[in-house]
């Protein structure tokens, strides 16, 4: 869903942001050759190392540039006019990044959260990560300002999805091979400490927040790309959950989608979207209250 979005907004050319000299011109001409041999009006079939793998995504308001993770391409950010793609970062404190995943950018200050899921095995070979309990993931953050990353945690078991809380404080992640959602303080006394917040019925990728007006946090949409291992229920399989903000309790469950996986659901105006690895659309929902 949101890679085919984002191929239309690339035209010709990826620029990088890169020191100076032969390194980063080397670069930016394996990027503007990539673009174009990925046309999907030339339908090849290419290593998606080659062509870059879109995943997290989302749009900093104030200044409409959006940002997402490229699984292997890096920190990339499309500005508000449309057009061209760049590179705003590819490593942090000296180590490459190697399967970046989930993001989401704080709306209040501008920096962006986003996911690093393996510092050892690329995207795809994402089913090692779980299989080896592989703890090499890191959580970082950009600041837009000072164009530079930051990692907060690393050693971590495959960190997928990550959403901002209301307030900032603190941002919330899925584990996608623990089966649960961890919350890691950002500001604030706590800052730099975590604890688990919220165990789900299956494995969790993408975290969306829903602001439900109330003024207590709001929510959380997770989907799960699938269930625990175990049968599943009658009703069909669960593919998301939503989980108050609050104390992290599952509060409503979604089941007997038509979709193989599950890999995102936000809502919007009472309309639940929902993103599939396995489709070339998107679903929409309307919720039932």
């Amino acid at each position: 869903m949101a890679a085919t979005a984002l191929i239309k907004l690339i035209r010709t050319c990826t620029y990088v942001h890169a020191p100076t000299g032969r390194r980063s011109i080397d670069l930016r001409m394996h990027v503007c050759r990539s673009v174009a041999v990925c046309s999907p009006e030339k339908n090849l079939v290419l290593p998606e190392s080659v062509c870059g793998r879109p995943l997290g995504l989302q749009f900093h308001h104030a200044s409409g540039d959006l940002y997402y993770a490229d699984a292997y391409l890096g920190l990339m950010r499309v500005p508000s006019r449309g057009g061209m793609a760049e590179v705003v970062a590819t490593e942090a404190a000296g180590v490459p990044f190697t399967f970046l995943n989930g993001l989401d950018v704080d709306q209040s200050t501008g920096d962006v959260y986003f996911t690093d899921s393996s510092t050892t095995f690329r995207r795809s070979q994402y089913l090692l990560v779980v299989t080896t309990g592989d703890e090499t993931g890191r959580l970082l953050r950009y600041d837009a300002r000072r164009r530079r990353v930051t990692v907060l945690h690393a050693g971590l078991p495959y960190p997928n999805g990550v959403a901002v809380s209301a307030d900032g404080t603190h941002v919330v992640v899925a584990h996608t091979g623990l089966c649960e959602l961890r919350r890691y303080w950002v500001r604030g006394p706590k800052a730099g400490k975590s604890e688990t917040f919220a165990e789900v019925p299956g494995y969790p990728d993408n975290v969306r927040r829903v602001d439900d007006g109330r003024g207590g946090g709001g929510y959380y949409w997770v989907a799960l790309s699938r269930e625990a291992d175990g049968d599943d229920p009658p009703a069909g399989p669960t593919v998301a959950v939503r989980v108050d903000a609050k104390d992290g309790a599952v509060a409503e469950a979604l089941a007997s989608f038509s979709f193989v996986t599950v890999s995102e659901v936000a809502e919007r105006n009472g309309t639940l979207w929902v993103g599939s690895v396995d489709t070339p659309y998107a679903g929409a929902s309307l919720r039932r209250r």
